[in-house]
């Protein structure tokens, strides 16, 4: 086994990717070969380190020296003077946001060290191609220890003991699923089961389940083989997305490697137990997430709810008894059996334990991957964590649960971030996007946004979502044009009602979340855009005005030269005006008038 004096760790995950981490790896490549250190200097691309808005990211091990924004320009400084020198590039290191003064390690990062890493244990950190660094990370030892100690019923146990709920929103207990599973079927041992890892993660600006496929592939396979032993299933299905070739990629590339090594396929560890794993690839049918539509898709229907009950528990894949957990919480499995339920349920409140990941994006200045612990508050996700509001804005609302959830506001700040607390707010965990709005934004728009994505993704099968999201959708979208009636906001309250109650699963059961929360909490908002016809963060088109301040205009004309529909006139030297029924809002005028003569309001 080789020995290196330092390791060199790039991410590798698909943001980092778009940003050009794979021209950065190439260099170092060039460099260290240049500077014969490749026997020295171990090269490793792993999967998503979570903050992936300051990638390319670059991380040297053993100090942790976290190098952000690296360019294939700035490799041969790295390895000259870090590498060689032992002195760091201080100009590509992370910087304490208050001090401004280099951060040495990524340890010492608020990103970082407020985190609990469970799920994200491996992510970052390991070759996710390598299944030699997954099991030096105890990998495979949590199969090793049920296949070998425990029977069916006492990891179902234990897994009931340590309070994980599923991860994928509805926060269902994991263990009970595992056991009505298990006990489907009555005492018929024969009684073909599934197992299926639910990867269709469909939130706008959600990932979560992304960076685990890429970054650990292979805690995915270790929990669902866990589970089947559990259940008593032999056959499982990873159902991902298209959108997400390199998780596709390195998932297939992980079950070969467990396949070649004995972990996958017939008589595993010699216990006689045998399971196997296949890839389902959907079409990218936001309903799919869904456990009774993903089963219809992975049968090669069409990808719509059913009825329940039954349970897919009780009739699930081809009718036969299934268990569906989503990737975040088949990654908790391992650590569970390895740790034990108590020290996991001493982790999060009393109704929610363990640790949730959160995918932070929107107006805040760090974007990407947390890990926390249940209870943890918006507040310190968002500002310790996430670093806070850029550009001194105000903080104005949070979006969780994706676009199903509701929009929280200062006074919920405060907010443990747990199932029961943020239902009591107005919104729901969902799968753990976390969408941040500064004062500019229109909230009125912002419900819109989120109803047409839920409307365009309905699979129509039952009319409440089919025809009650398009009623809302055409109700909003009047109010953003400045089009807005009196009576419009009650209309959309009884429609969202009958929504909510009537719709045939729970996409169409939480449509109107977002509408409901932002007129509950943002309701002046909406009264501004249809008695005053203005958009208060003046972000909606129609309803902008743009006007020219007479005592800051020197009456340069620049603003009417560039007007694009002659909207602008007036006589040199004197104050310019603009006609307000020829503008069209394009706002080039505000754009290029050099005395900031011209607003918005």
């Amino acid at each position: 086994m080789k020995l290196y004096r330092a390791h060199v760790l790039i991410c590798g995950g698909a943001g980092c990717i778009s940003s050009g981490c794979h021209a950065v790896k190439e260099e170092f490549i060039r460099e260290l070969q240049a500077n014969g250190l490749q026997d020295e200097i171990q090269l490793i691309e792993t999967g998503c380190v979570g903050s992936c808005d300051l990638g390319p990211i670059v991380i040297v091990y053993p100090e942790g020296v976290f190098y952000q924004h690296v360019t294939p320009e700035d490799v041969q400084e790295i390895v000259n003077e870090h590498l060689l020198k032992g002195r760091y590039v201080k100009r590509k290191m992370h910087r304490h946001p208050s001090s401004g003064e280099p951060v040495v390690s990524s340890r010492e990062m608020d990103f970082f060290r407020h985190q609990t890493r469970i799920a994200l244990r491996n992510v970052g950190l390991i070759n996710p191609e390598s299944i030699e660094e997954y099991i030096a990370r105890d990998g495979y030892f949590a199969l090793g220890k049920v296949l070998n100690e425990m029977t069916p019923e006492e990891v179902i146990q234990v897994i009931k003991e340590s309070g994980l709920r599923g991860r994928g929103g509805a926060g269902f207990p994991t263990g009970l699923k595992w056991e009505f599973t298990r006990k489907a079927g009555g005492a018929d041992e024969r009684t073909e089961k599934y197992v299926v890892c639910n990867a269709d993660e469909g939130d706008p600006g959600a990932f979560m389940d992304r960076s685990i496929l890429e970054g650990d592939p292979h805690s995915i396979i270790e929990a669902m083989a866990i589970a089947a032993y559990a259940i008593g299933a032999g056959q499982g299905y990873i159902y991902v997305r298209a959108e997400y070739p390199l998780a596709v990629a390195r998932m297939k590339q992980a079950i070969a490697k467990a396949r070649e090594y004995g972990l996958l396929g017939q008589n595993i560890m010699g216990t006689g137990f045998s399971f196997d794993l296949e890839i389902r690839v959907g079409a990218g049918a936001f309903v799919c997430g869904e456990e009774t539509a993903l089963i219809a898709s992975i049968e090669g229907k069409r990808g719509e709810p059913r009825m329940k009950p039954p349970f897919p528990a009780t009739s699930g894949l081809w009718g036969k008894p299934t268990l569906i957990n989503n990737v975040e919480t088949f990654a908790n499995i391992p650590v569970i059996i390895l740790k034990g339920a108590q020290w996991f349920s001493r982790i999060g409140t009393e109704k929610s334990k363990g640790t949730k990941v959160f995918a932070i994006a929107g107006k805040i200045n760090t974007t990407g991957l947390v890990e926390v612990p249940m209870g943890t508050t918006l507040r310190k996700i968002i500002f310790e964590l996430g670093g806070g509001i850029p550009n001194g804005k105000k903080f104005k609302a949070a979006q969780t649960g994706g676009p199903s959830g509701g929009c929280l506001t200062e006074k919920h700040l405060d907010t443990p971030v747990d199932y029961e607390s943020l239902q009591a707010a107005g919104s729901m965990m969902g799968s753990g996007g976390l969408i941040v709005m500064d004062e500019d934004t229109c909230m009125v728009d912002v419900a819109r946004f989120f109803l047409e994505f839920t409307q365009d993704e309905s699979c129509g099968k039952c009319v409440p979502c089919r025809i009650g999201t398009k009623h809302m959708l055409e109700i909003l979208t009047r109010i953003t044009e400045g089009k807005g009636e009196e009576g419009d906001l009650e209309t959309l309250e009884e429609l969202a009602k009958v929504i909510a109650s009537s719709s045939l699963c729970g996409l169409g059961q939480s449509a109107p979340n977002p509408v409901l929360s932002t007129l509950r909490n943002f309701r002046d908002e909406y009264e501004a855009h249809i008695k005053e016809k203005r958009c208060p963060a003046g972000v909606c088109t129609a309803l902008k005005r743009y006007e020219i301040i007479p005592e800051q205009c020197k009456g340069c004309g620049l603003c009417a030269r560039v007007c694009p529909v002659q909207a602008i006139s007036g006589v040199r030297k004197e104050p310019y005006l603009i006609d307000q029924e020829i503008c069209s809002k394009c706002g080039l005028c505000l754009s290029k008038c050099p005395f900031g003569a011209i607003v918005v309001k």
